[in-house]
């Protein structure tokens, strides 16, 4: 049997307040709280994902948010207080699959959009279906679109590290990953700039476009 594809092979070193809130928010799983160390997994065929899952889990001591199987991709999100902790794990389901890092997808930035001096409208309507802060009217706001898609909370992890700003949104499952940004231009630009600087240093295998 062949080894499954690595789409997604994500580490975030220290989850930030808000990301690691929205995570707790919209996952079914362990609730990880901000300062814990994640890794994200994304693998194709999706019921890889279940396998991968009981190597990390039985490999070290770390806890599951979201187990997610779509058409056809599996994503697996682990967290634990100790590093160590989430990459022996992430490493434990590397070699179990016969994978490596340098296996992973490299994240493709499809689009963004920097908007400023957001309309009342635009900002209502955006907050009819976000999960995280609310977008404030004459706010910044940006809009990044990633593939694959759970690479976009590395990114989102990233950008509040850099710059005071609101997370609106991050959806990380599916095809593309889509986060929304708010706040002053020039803090939203910083983040801009540092979410942007992170995805494009990971190192990876060009995917085809579609």
């Amino acid at each position: 049997m062949s080894s499954p594809s690595l789409r997604t092979y994500a580490f975030l070193d220290r989850m930030q307040p808000q990301c690691a809130a929205h995570v707790a928010a919209t996952s079914p799983g362990d609730v990880p709280l901000a300062g814990m160390a994640e890794l994200f997994i994304e693998l194709a065929p999706g019921n890889e994902v279940f396998r991968a899952a009981d190597i990390a889990l039985k490999a070290a001591g770390v806890r599951p948010a979201l187990q997610i199987i779509e058409r056809e991709f599996g994503l697996l999100e682990i967290h634990s207080e100790q590093q160590a902790e989430v990459l022996a794990a992430g490493q434990a389901v590397l070699d179990a699959l016969g994978l490596r890092e340098e296996d992973r997808i490299k994240p493709r930035i499809e689009s963004t959009q920097f908007i400023t001096n957001v309309h009342a409208y635009q900002a209502q309507l955006l907050n009819k279906w976000r999960k995280g802060s609310l977008l404030m009217p004459g706010s910044s706001l940006f809009v990044m679109e990633v593939a694959p898609a759970a690479y976009v909370t590395l990114a989102a992890n990233e950008a509040e590290k850099a710059a005071e700003i609101s997370i609106i949104e991050i959806r990380a499952v599916g095809r593309f990953g889509r986060m929304f940004l708010s706040g002053t231009e020039s803090d939203v630009q910083t983040a801009r700039d540092a979410a942007v600087s992170a995805l494009e240093h990971l190192s990876g295998v060009e995917e085809a476009r579609r």
